[in-house]
């Protein structure tokens, strides 16, 4: 069984931190890109973060450069996002999701459908 495990979410003032984790099982970890994706409230689901499959690129969408980092530890089929200087608006629920190596590297992998699995979430509250 396919599985995505987030973890790490919560409650934290502006300006704080929060370390996401995205525990992988049931399929080859390292044949896939994963990325962070997230939905706030009345919004539609946007890509955040995005890194190959052997950890060797990523990308960031913009509001996040400088702020958020994205690693993963194929050994330990599980990725991170260091999420710094936190700000309201970083409010949402955040999903990791496994997205083909073709889809990546076409750049298509924030398109609705390149992920092939999802997590089913955790919640990021940054309060003002």
């Amino acid at each position: 069984e396919v599985q995505l495990v987030e973890s790490g979410g919560g409650l934290v003032q502006a300006g704080g931190s929060l370390r996401l984790s995205c525990a992988a099982s049931g399929f080859t970890f390292d044949d896939y890109a994963i990325g962070w994706f997230r939905q706030a409230p009345g919004k539609e689901r946007e890509g955040v973060s995005c890194i190959s499959n052997s950890g060797g690129t990523t990308y960031y969408v913009d509001s996040v450069k400088g702020r958020f980092t994205i690693s993963r530890d194929n050994a330990k089929n599980t990725v991170y996002l260091q999420m710094n200087s936190l700000k309201p608006e970083d409010t949402a629920v955040y999903y990791c999701a496994a997205i083909s190596k073709s889809a990546y590297y076409s750049g298509s992998y924030f398109y609705p459908g390149a992920p092939s699995y999802w997590g089913q979430g955790t919640q990021v509250t940054v309060s003002s």
